[in-house]
């Protein structure tokens, strides 16, 4: 019965309540739908979507790739300079394109370092990089004794390298070649014979 008593108004304003929101929820579809069509779901769709990215900027992303973080550093005479440290040894190099010659103070590599171990330290910026026997290398080293000066000449050396290629500074900077060395000589101590060792034990 009051079902029965309900005006005929208050039926027609439910009716058109109940369209609005079916209204209502049918754009919601809609718009979850197009949302939906947005969405990546798989690898074709992000193939899709970097292939609307217009050449040009493609073109310049590669470039800035190409191009080098660093500049090149050279003196007037068309050669790379730098200072190289090991241990109490201090070198300065000097690098430039050439057949490989490697001059320490006015000698050649050979008869300054004669030890082949000497010789192969100084190589290895060479050697990480595929440049061996592309550049001369004019050095003077001093201070320290030999195995030192080697260390000190590989650091110059690393150093003057990435300066005349900037795109090997990844190259040699992932060897470690481009940190100097910071171990050195362990101070003496005193009541004791050297850094550690203590003076020979007597009972009486």
């Amino acid at each position: 019965m009051a079902d029965e008593d309900k005006k005929p108004e208050d039926n027609a304003e439910t009716a058109a309540t109940q369209s609005d929101n079916g209204g209502a929820t049918t754009a919601n579809e809609g718009a979850d739908a197009q949302k939906d069509a947005g969405k990546v779901t798989d690898l074709a769709d992000l193939k899709d979507i970097a292939g609307n990215t217009p050449e040009g900027d493609s073109a310049e992303i590669a470039q800035r790739a190409e191009v080098p973080l660093r500049e090149q550093q050279l003196d007037k005479h068309g050669r790379a300079y730098a200072t190289g440290r090991r241990k109490d040894a201090t070198a300065r190099v000097w690098l430039k394109p050439g057949s490989g010659k490697v001059t320490v103070n006015g000698k050649d590599q050979e008869v300054y370092f004669a030890r082949p171990t000497l010789r192969l330290i100084i190589d290895q910026p060479f050697a990480i990089t595929e440049r061996q026997g592309q550049y001369d290398v004019i050095v003077t080293v001093r201070g320290g004794g030999l195995s030192g000066q080697a260390g000190a000449v590989k650091h110059g050396i690393s150093q003057a390298l990435t300066r005349y290629e900037p795109a090997l500074r990844s190259t040699v900077k992932a060897a470690g070649f481009l940190t100097r060395d910071s171990r050195v000589v362990e101070r003496k101590k005193y009541g004791r014979a050297k850094a550690r060792r203590s003076f020979q034990f007597s009972k009486r």
